[in-house]
């Protein structure tokens, strides 16, 4: 804007039984748990605290008695939260405890005579092998164009696919249909998109809760959670045509403005792609350098109102020295070319996440769904099978 490692040696599972006194219980912290003396009383209920390995819930248990209060948190104040079972006697976490943190447990239990007890226990998850970490799309509090899909590019292989997607909660302000899909991104790592099944409705509110701390990928752990959040913008489309070598801008179904470009040379590798593409960054200046896309020395320049459409290489862009084509033929390294007048509006126009949809003969296969955003090449049926979840 974020090598499949061999199975780590399980952790073990630990027990902590915290055994109270018949008579005058001792909390963890030295101090008294609340039971009063008295050789007659029922002794407290037994409290078993088990630690499982780190990607796991904590569980706690009682026998004699039942559980009234359990609180397991992290050094930070972070609660994992948890819920007891029917009956009172068993305790899980809602949360998954994280490798390399500490928790505190502190569990408040019942004895059939309603006699209460506290007690306190510690434990430290081993740190982790390796950590993963992701790269989100796209930026926080932005507002974006109606073809943008929300993106998770993963720094470590995930081959839990479905433990991942898991823990990956959308939720728009209107409802809007959608699924996951998991991509090999152009840089060779794992990445999970979620894309709505029709463009997004402008106005939409999206956010992402990734709850990942705690949950291995299989690559690597995660050890922390991921918030984001944006905005759907004006509802804009960009239709190309490289056979009337014509740009079109469409906002709301309407024609707001007709472009003479020129597109990819026919008949090699500098052709054009096809298909839907998503405006993924109005970069403005940059250098390009056609070595860089294996085109040799083809070309080595600067170029204004750069707007990239693929991680390959594909650009919208000011193409003065091509200005002979403009309207007329494809004749370009496989960008899409425009005059400086034409260009400096329309980049002025677009939004970073509106669709361009692009057709033409001469062109070299359609947009690769890890190339860019190229989710919507796919069918709907097609994309929800790239769930984990099914």
């Amino acid at each position: 804007m974020l090598p499949i490692r061999t199975s780590r040696p399980a952790l073990a599972a630990v027990a902590l039984a915290v055994s109270l006194t018949a008579c005058t219980a001792q909390a963890a912290d030295g101090g008294t748990s609340g039971v009063g003396s008295g050789a007659s009383q029922a002794p407290p209920a037994k409290v078993t605290v088990v630690k499982k390995e780190a990607g796991s819930p904590v569980a706690v248990t009682a026998t004699g008695g039942t559980l009234t209060a359990v609180k397991v948190v992290d050094a930070e104040g972070g609660d994992l939260g948890g819920r007891t079972d029917a009956g009172g006697t068993s305790w899980a976490s809602d949360r998954k405890a994280a490798p390399g943190t500490s928790y505190t447990v502190e569990v408040t239990s019942r004895t059939a005579d309603g006699k209460e007890s506290t007690s306190r226990s510690s434990f430290t998850t081993p740190e982790p092998e390796k950590v993963n970490k992701v790269t989100l799309a796209p930026g926080k509090n932005t507002t974006v164009g109606i073809g943008q899909p929300l993106s998770i590019v993963f720094d470590l292989p995930v081959t839990r696919k479905a433990d991942v997607e898991r823990q990956l909660k959308v939720t728009t302000s209107n409802g809007t249909e959608g699924s996951w899909g998991w991509v090999k991104d152009y840089s060779g790592r794992d990445r999970v998109d979620w894309r709505p099944r029709e463009y997004w409705k402008p106005g939409t509110k999206v956010t992402l809760e990734a709850d990942l701390d705690g949950t291995d990928s299989g690559g690597g752990w995660f050890v922390r959670d991921y918030r984001t959040g944006f905005t759907v913008g004006a509802a804009q489309v960009v239709k190309v045509d490289l056979d009337t070598h014509r740009l079109t801008l469409e906002r709301d179904g309407r024609t707001v403005r007709t472009i003479p470009v020129s597109g990819g040379t026919p008949g090699g590798d500098k052709r054009s792609w096809r298909g839907t593409a998503v405006l993924m960054a109005k970069e403005g200046t940059i250098n390009m350098n056609s070595e860089t896309v294996g085109l040799g020395d083809a070309y080595n320049k600067d170029v204004d109102y750069s707007m990239r459409l693929t991680w390959s290489g594909m650009y919208a862009h000011a193409a003065p020295w091509n200005a002979a084509y403009f309207g007329r033929a494809n004749h370009s390294s496989g960008c899409i070319g425009m005059s400086d007048a034409d260009a400096a509006s329309f980049y002025a126009s677009v939004n970073v996440g509106d669709p361009f949809e692009i057709k033409g003969r001469e062109t070299k296969g359609t947009v690769a769904e890890g190339n860019g955003y190229g989710a919507w090449n796919l069918t709907w049926s097609a994309w929800k099978s790239k769930s984990a979840l099914g």
